[in-house]
C-alpha cells in the first residue's frame, strides 16, 4: 500500500476515542497520508469503535455499509473497543479488511503497508490481560480545546460494563510526560485541556521496566497547577469514590482546573448501585455534591446515570428519581442500559421491558433540562471568563457567523463572531 493514499476517519464512543483518533491521525499524516472527510471517497477508511451500548455496534456496521456504496475498492479497517470484544464477528461483516485491537491499534501503519485488497480479513487481537502499556494521545479542536489521555483501562468489575474486557487493567502515564505534554500544547496555543482516561481518578498506575510506579491524580492536579501555563483544565469524569475532599478543596483554591465536575452516579438507589457492584453509596455521593456547592455555590455538577439495568424495579427507580431530583446538580447523561455479552448483568432478575427503560430515560431527560435550566438562572448577573472557540455559521440566522464558547463552570455561550477573541478568554457576563 503506498503511503501517499487518502485516509478517512470516524470515531464512536467517548472522549477517549476522540483523542486517539486524532493521534492516528497524525501519525498517518506524518508519514504521507493525506486526511480527508468521512463523507469523501478515500482509500482507507478507519472506525474507532466503542461497545458501550448496542447501538455502537449497529452503528459501526451501518458505516461500513455506507463505506461500500461509496468507495467499494477502498480498505475499511476498524479498530477500538467493539474490535477487541468482538473481532470475528467484525470481521464477518462484508468489506472489512482489516480489526486491530487494544494491543494494536497504534501500530495501524506498519499493518497498512501489509494489507491487499481481496485478502481474507486480517484479525489483530490479543488476550486483553497482555495490555500494559500505556500510549498517551490528544484531539485538537481548532486549536482552542484539547482531550489529553491520561490513564487507560479500568480495575474496577461493575455488572454492566465490557470496558475492562475491552480496555485492560488501569494504566497511566507519568506526571513528568503529562506535564511535558501540557506545555507542549500551551506552546502551540490550546487554551485548556480536558484530562480524559477510563478511570480518571484512578491514575498513577504505571510501569516501566519492571518497576511500578505509585502517582496519585491529586498529585497530577498539583503538578499542572504548578508546573504549566496552560490557562484552564477540566477533568472530564471521575468516581465519587475517587473524589477525594482534598481534590474538591484544591480545585477551589485553583486558578488553572476549572469549577466543574462530572461524577457518575448511574443510579440512585443504594440497592441497584449493589447490584451494579458499584464502590459507593449515595450517601457518599450527597457528601460529595454536597462539600462542592459549599465551598464552590458556582460550581457545576455533570452526572452519569443508567435506567432500566436488571433488577431497577419501578419502586427503585422512584428513590433514584426522588434522590437525584433533591440533588444540586447542572445536568445529567442518561443512558439506557443495554444487555453486553459476558456481563454479570445479564444473570440479574427482573429484567425492564425496554419500552419501560425508554419511559425512564425520557423522565430523566426532562430533569436534565429543568436541572440545567435552573442551573443556567442561578448565574444570571455573573461575570465569568469564558473561553471562545473559532467561529461557527448560524443556519438558522440567515448564515450569520458566531463565536461560541464555555465559562470556566461549564455554561454555553454565544456572540456574533468577532475576529479579535478567538481562542480568547474574555471576561463575560451572564446575562
Amino acid at each position: 500500500m503506498q503511503k501517499n493514499q487518502s485516509v478517512a476517519f470516524h470515531t464512536l464512543g467517548c472522549k477517549l476515542n476522540f483523542s486517539e483518533t486524532s493521534t492516528l491521525s497524525r501519525q498517518l499524516e506524518k508519514e504521507g497520508f493525506k486526511k480527508k472527510a468521512f463523507t469523501e471517497k478515500a482509500d482507507i477508511y478507519v472506525i474507532n469503535t466503542c461497545s458501550v451500548t448496542e447501538n455502537a455496534d449497529k452503528e459501526c456496521r451501518q458505516l461500513v455499509r455506507r463505506i461500500q456504496r461509496l468507495a467499494p475498492e477502498s480498505f475499511v479497517v476498524i479498530t477500538g473497543c467493539y474490535a477487541q470484544l468482538k473481532p470475528k464477528e467484525i470481521a464477518e461483516i462484508p468489506g472489512v479488511d482489516l480489526v486491530l485491537g487494544a494491543s494494536e491499534k497504534f501500530n495501524l501503519v506498519p499493518h497498512l503497508a501489509n494489507l491487499t485488497k481481496g485478502d481474507a480479513t486480517k484479525i489483530c487481537s490479543c488476550d486483553i490481560d497482555t495490555v500494559t502499556d500505556f500510549k498517551s494521545s490528544y484531539s485538537v479542536n481548532d486549536r482552542t480545546r484539547t482531550f489529553l489521555k491520561v490513564q487507560d483501562g479500568c480495575d474496577y468489575s461493575c455488572t454492566f460494563c465490557t470496558i475492562p474486557m475491552a480496555r485492560g487493567k488501569s494504566r497511566s502515564d507519568r506526571i513528568e510526560n503529562v506535564v511535558a505534554e501540557a506545555q507542549t500544547l500551551a506552546s502551540k496555543g490550546v487554551k485548556e485541556i480536558v484530562l480524559t482516561g477510563i478511570n480518571l481518578g484512578d491514575f498513577g498506575k504505571s510501569e516501566e521496566g519492571g518497576k511500578k510506579h505509585t502517582e496519585n491524580f491529586f498529585d497530577l492536579l498539583k503538578a499542572l497547577e504548578k508546573d504549566t501555563n496552560m490557562p484552564r483544565y477540566r477533568i472530564s469524569s471521575i468516581e465519587p469514590n475517587l473524589l477525594t475532599n482534598e481534590i474538591i478543596e484544591f480545585v477551589a483554591g485553583s486558578k488553572r482546573i476549572m469549577p466543574h465536575f462530572h461524577i457518575p452516579l448511574q443510579s440512585g438507589s443504594d440497592a441497584v448501585l449493589k447490584l451494579m457492584q458499584r464502590r459507593y453509596t449515595r450517601d457518599l455521593y450527597q457528601e460529595r455534591v454536597d462539600l462542592i456547592k459549599k465551598i464552590m455555590p458556582h460550581a457545576c455538577i455533570g452526572v452519569d446515570v443508567i435506567v432500566g439495568s436488571p433488577g431497577e424495579t419501578k419502586d427503585y427507580f422512584k428513590e433514584s428519581l426522588e434522590f437525584i431530583h433533591a440533588l444540586d446538580i447542572a445536568y445529567l447523561h442518561v443512558f439506557t442500559y443495554s444487555e453486553r455479552a459476558a456481563t454479570k448483568a445479564l444473570t440479574i432478575k427482573p429484567i425492564v421491558p425496554m419500552q419501560e427503560r425508554h419511559e425512564r430515560n425520557k423522565i430523566l431527560r426532562n430533569l436534565s433540562y429543568q436541572k440545567l435550566q435552573y442551573f443556567t438562572e442561578s448565574q444570571r448577573g455573573a461575570t465569568r471568563k469564558v473561553l471562545f472557540e473559532s467561529p461557527k455559521v448560524d443556519k438558522e440566522n440567515e448564515g450569520m457567523l458566531m463565536l461560541e464558547g464555555f465559562t470556566d463552570n461549564y455554561i454555553k455561550v454565544e456572540t456574533p463572531h468577532r475576529a479579535e477573541w478567538s481562542n480568547q478568554i474574555i471576561d463575560w457576563k451572564l446575562l
